[in-house]
């Protein structure tokens, strides 16, 4: 069982000083836009994923007119605890410990919290490009496979010095396929290792998230694609090859696994051309109860579950729906603007929770 147990907060976004002690089951907090709720989401985000959800920079973070911002967290894993601090400075490095020491790579520390973090802005990735699509995805198997992270930052690592050496083979009119060879005999077998990964993730999780999707809306046929121009790790590596002209051309690599997709389907046809508001809106909340679930079978205990203004543009009944939805063996931690109408459902569908009246980047336990 993964519980937060604390949360000390300095210079961090609109919060001077907080120490806050949730609940251990649902935490609901609530205040007008603007209070501080996201933000006091985001900061749990950041520790257990070294970032925060809202923005990738981590100075944004650190509160006007200051120049550090310190987040420390203490988590309990059934029997042990494990702190878990970090420090922002503008124009340093950014500080990352847990139980006081320090990672040799951030990287390692993916997946020792797992998390699943639902926000407003999420139906954009039924919206948007194919890359915030693969974001998500790329995301969510590294929680549960760390070797996976790690060929995926290599796989960028090297796909990024190939873009740049095309780039300067462009601007100079000099050519070495040589070196480039060499970054494709180590970019196909990373990617096809990647594309394997996700191949096989796919097959697995789309089951998980068709009950998801159903436990939430009922009598709609929904489907997950992955699709990849990849097959065989030769036939990556002759791509590659074949493509070099091309890939010169518009001085970046065209063929790979940082190509892929992942296509929602609903009914017969594309989610994104013929889903209503609620239906994309239901589509992503399941897809991220189903990664809730998923990590769940993974990890061998339920991951924290974050909800940030999940209610809004929802109508009664879907929310009633998400509600009874909710994992009774997790910690949740829920945002909400409209605290009338969410504390009667939360009466009327007899749940319990933790609710925290979130104002000015002050926190009180609302009566």
């Amino acid at each position: 069982m993964l519980r937060l147990h604390s949360l000390q907060l300095t210079n961090f976004r609109n919060y001077s000083n907080l120490t806050f002690q949730p609940g251990q089951h649902i935490n609901l907090l609530i205040g007008k836009n603007g209070s501080g709720k996201t933000n006091l989401l985001d900061a749990i985000h950041f520790l257990a994923l070294t970032k925060g959800a809202v923005s990738s920079t981590d100075t944004d973070y650190i509160k006007e007119t200051e120049t550090q911002a310190v987040v420390r967290g203490l988590f309990k894993f059934n029997n042990e605890e494990v702190e878990i601090a970090s420090a922002i400075q503008t124009g340093q490095k950014k500080i990352f410990k847990v139980n006081q020491q320090d990672y040799p790579k951030l990287s390692q520390h993916i997946g020792r919290i797992p998390l699943v973090i639902i926000l407003p802005d999420d139906v954009d990735l039924v919206r948007e490009g194919s890359e915030l699509r693969r974001k998500f995805f790329d995301s969510f198997i590294s929680q549960q496979d760390s070797s996976y992270l790690e060929n995926l930052i290599r796989y960028g690592n090297i796909l990024k010095q190939r873009n740049s050496f095309l780039k300067n083979m462009a601007e100079s009119g000099k050519t070495d396929r040589v070196l480039v060879d060499t970054y494709d005999a180590m970019i196909a077998p990373l990617g096809h290792q990647l594309y394997i990964k996700r191949k096989s993730f796919v097959q697995q999780f789309e089951s998980y998230f068709i009950k998801s999707y159903q436990n939430l809306v009922l009598h709609e046929k929904v489907e997950l694609h992955y699709t990849t121009n990849v097959t065989t790790e030769a036939e990556y590596l002759n791509q590659l090859k074949a493509n070099f002209n091309k890939d010169l051309l518009l001085q970046r690599t065209s063929f790979g696994i940082h190509r892929d997709d992942y296509h929602f389907k609903l009914g017969d046809g594309d989610l994104k051309k013929l889903g209503s508001q609620g239906q994309k809106k239901s589509f992503v909340l399941a897809l991220k109860l189903a990664q809730a679930n998923w990590l769940q079978n993974a990890k061998g205990f339920f991951p924290l579950l974050l909800m940030d203004d999940v209610f809004d543009k929802l109508d009664n009944h879907r929310i009633e729906k998400l509600l009874q939805t909710l994992p009774t063996n997790a910690q949740i931690f829920i945002s909400d603007a409209r605290p009338d109408r969410t504390l009667s459902l939360f009466k009327q569908l007899e749940l319990s929770a933790q609710v925290f009246h979130v104002e000015d980047g002050n926190l009180q336990p609302h009566e």
